[in-house]
C-alpha cells in the first residue's frame, strides 16, 4: 500500500461546510448511509488508535485485509442520526488473512434494499471494505473526464498537458476510486470558496487570510484529487490577488496609523520639553507637575491601545519624553530645595519680627512706635515666605500685635479729636481774618497782620486730623504771598540789579541807532532784501528795548 492509499480522516471545517450542498454523487449515495456500521464510523473519528483506524506501516505492498460480512438482523432498524461525513475505507492492521466471504451482490436502483443494522464490532473486529458502499458510487461521476484509473488501480489526474497520479483505491472499482479522488477535489474547491468569501466578504485580518491562502495554496499545489485543476488554481490566484489587496491596504492603513500614532505622540513631547523649558521664575510648579503626569499617563495609554510605531521612532520619542520629564523634575526638586532653605530664614526672621512687634503693642508713644511699626511691616514683606503653616501662625501673631497697639492708638486720638473740635473753630476764624491781607498792598502792614495771626494760629493748638491739610494749605496760601510781595519790592531796590537793567538799556538804544542808519542806506541803494533784513533787525531790537525799559521802571529809573 502506497501512501496516496485513502485513510479515513475526520472532516475538517471546510469540508463539513462544503457538505452543506454536496455533490450529485454524495446525494444519490445519502439514503444508504444506515448500512454503515455506526461503531466503525465512530471508530474513525476516534482520537484514540483502534483496530479501525491505520498504523504506520512500511510502503511496501500489504496483503489486503478481509472481514466477515455479519449476517443482518431480523428486522430493519434506521439510525435515528447518520453521521454527516462519509467513513471512507481504511487499512487495518496487518494480520492473519480470514476466508473473505461472499461479496453481497448490488441491488439494483430502482428496488433498494431497506437499510439494516448491524451487531457492532469489537474494536478489534473487522472493518468494512470498499465493496460494502458499492452501490453509493452507482451514480455518474462529474469529474470522470479529468481522470482516469489505470489497470493496476493507479487514480490518474489531468494537469495541464500531462497527466500524474493521486492515489489507488484498493478493492474498488474504477468508478468509486474518481469518485473518492473526486470528492477530494470537491473538498479543496469548497475550501477555496469558502477561503475567498471570507476574504472578501468578512473582516479576516490579513494575517489570517494569508496563513489560510498559505495552506491551501500547499494543498493545492499537487493535490491528490481529480477534477478540473485548471479552475481550482485560478481560484487559489483570485483568493491570492485578493490576499495581496487586502494586505497593501491593511499596510497603507498601519502607515496612516502608525503617522497619527507618531504626530500624537510627538505633540505629548512637544508640550512636555515647553514645560520643561519655562523659565523658573515664571513656572507655576504644581500645575506644570501635573500636566506632566497627565502627559504620561496619555503616553501609557496611546503605547497600550493605539497604533504600534517602529522601535527607532519610539525609542527616540520616549528619549526625548524621558529627557523632558526628568529636567523638570530636577528643576522642580532643586527649586523646593531651595525654597525650604529661604522658608526657613524667612521664618527665623519673621519670629524676630513678631517677639519685636509684640514688645510694642502695649508703647504709648504713639507716633515713634507708629513709625516702629511701619518699619517692622516693610522687614515683614522683605522677609519673604515661610510655610504655609508657619507663615499664618506668625502673621496672626503679627497682626495682632499692630492691631492691639493701633486700637489704643485710635481710642486716644478718637478723645483728642472730640477735643480738637474747638481748636478748629479758632483757626478758622483765623484763616478769615488773614483772608483780608490779600492783595498786598502794603507791605510792612501785610507783614505785621500775618505775624499776629500766626501767633494766635500756633496758640490754638491742634485740630481734628480730617482738617488738618486744610486748614494748614489756607494759611500756607497766604503766608506765600506776603513773601511774594516782599521779594519783587527787593528785586525793585536791587542795585546790581538796576543798573544791569540800565547797562542793557544804554546798549539796545545804541544798537538801534546803527540800525536806523543801516536802514536809510538800504532804502537809499534800493536793494529790497537789504532793506527788510535791516527793517527786521530793527524791529527785533525795538521789541528788547521795550523789555529793559520796562525794568528800568519796576527800579523807579
Amino acid at each position: 500500500m502506497t501512501d496516496d492509499h485513502p485513510t479515513p480522516s475526520p472532516p475538517t471545517p471546510e469540508v463539513l461546510e462544503s457538505e452543506s450542498s454536496p455533490p450529485e454523487d454524495l446525494e444519490a449515495s445519502a439514503p444508504d448511509l444506515p448500512e454503515v456500521e455506526p461503531e466503525a464510523a465512530v471508530a474513525d473519528a476516534d482520537p484514540e488508535p483502534s483496530a479501525a483506524e491505520p498504523e504506520a506501516v512500511d510502503p511496501e505492498p500489504e496483503p489486503e485485509a478481509v472481514v466477515e460480512e455479519p449476517e443482518p438482523v431480523s428486522e430493519p432498524v434506521v439510525p435515528a442520526e447518520p453521521e454527516p461525513a462519509e467513513p471512507e475505507p481504511s487499512e487495518p492492521e496487518p494480520s492473519e488473512p480470514e476466508p473473505e466471504p461472499a461479496e453481497p451482490s448490488a441491488p439494483e436502483p430502482a428496488t433498494p434494499e431497506p437499510a439494516t443494522l448491524v451487531p457492532t464490532p469489537a474494536p478489534s473486529g473487522p472493518v468494512p471494505t470498499p465493496a460494502m458502499f458499492a452501490k453509493r458510487h452507482a451514480e455518474p461521476n462529474r469529474h470522470a473526464g479529468f481522470g482516469r484509473v489505470a489497470e493496476d488501480g493507479v487514480v490518474y489526474v489531468k494537469d495541464g498537458d500531462s497527466e500524474r497520479p493521486v492515489g489507488s483505491y484498493p478493492g474498488a472499482s474504477p468508478h468509486e476510486a474518481l469518485a473518492y479522488f473526486g470528492r477530494k477535489y470537491d473538498e479543496l474547491l469548497a475550501a477555496a470558496d469558502l477561503l475567498l468569501q471570507r476574504v472578501t466578504q468578512t473582516d479576516i485580518s490579513p494575517k489570517d487570510a494569508q496563513e489560510g491562502y498559505s495552506r491551501l495554496a500547499e494543498q493545492c499545489q499537487e493535490p491528490n484529487a481529480v477534477g478540473d485543476l485548471s479552475v481550482l488554481r485560478d481560484r487559489v490566484a483570485a483568493i491570492a490577488t485578493t490576499v495581496d489587496s487586502r494586505k497593501a491596504a491593511d499596510a497603507e492603513q498601519r502607515a496612516a496609523a502608525r503617522e497619527e500614532g507618531r504626530a500624537y505622540r510627538e505633540g505629548l513631547v512637544v508640550e512636555a520639553e515647553a514645560i520643561a523649558a519655562q523659565p523658573e521664575a515664571s513656572v507655576q510648579w504644581k500645575n506644570s507637575g501635573a500636566r506632566m503626569r497627565e502627559l504620561l499617563d496619555e503616553w501609557k495609554a496611546h503605547q497600550r491601545s493605539g497604533p504600534r510605531l517602529d522601535r527607532t521612532t519610539e525609542t527616540a520619542l520616549w528619549q526625548r519624553f524621558s529627557a523632558a520629564r526628568n529636567g523638570f523634575d530636577r528643576a522642580r526638586r532643586i527649586h523646593f530645595a531651595q525654597l525650604d532653605s529661604q522658608q526657613a530664614a524667612a521664618k527665623v526672621s519673621k519670629e524676630q519680627l513678631v517677639a519685636e512687634a509684640e514688645r510694642l503693642a502695649t508703647s504709648k508713644d504713639w507716633t515713634p512706635t507708629a513709625g516702629a511699626f511701619k518699619r517692622l511691616m516693610d522687614e515683614w514683606r522683605r522677609a519673604g515666605r515661610a510655610g504655609r503653616q508657619d507663615d499664618d501662625a506668625l502673621w496672626e501673631r503679627f497682626k495682632g500685635a499692630q492691631d492691639a497697639f493701633f486700637a489704643a492708638k485710635d481710642a486716644v486720638v478718637a478723645k483728642e479729636e472730640a477735643e480738637f473740635k474747638g481748636n478748629l473753630e479758632v483757626k478758622q476764624r483765623l484763616l478769615a481774618e488773614a483772608e483780608q491781607i490779600l492783595p498786598v498792598t502794603d507791605l510792612e502792614t501785610a507783614k505785621s497782620a500775618l505775624r499776629s495771626i500766626q501767633d494766635r494760629w500756633d496758640k490754638a493748638g491742634k485740630v481734628p486730623r480730617a482738617d488738618i491739610e486744610r486748614t494748614e494749605k489756607g494759611m500756607r496760601r497766604i503766608e506765600q504771598a506776603v513773601r511774594d510781595a516782599e521779594e519783587k519790592r527787593w528785586a525793585s531796590s536791587n542795585p546790581e540789579a538796576a543798573a544791569r537793567a540800565q547797562s542793557l538799556a544804554d546798549q539796545l538804544e545804541s544798537a538801534m541807532r546803527a540800525l536806523h542808519d543801516d536802514l536809510a542806506k538800504a532804502e537809499a541803494s534800493g536793494d529790497a532784501k537789504r532793506v527788510s533784513r535791516a527793517r527786521e533787525a530793527l524791529e527785533a531790537r525795538e521789541a528788547l528795548l521795550a523789555q529793559a525799559r520796562r525794568g528800568l521802571d519796576e527800579f523807579g529809573s
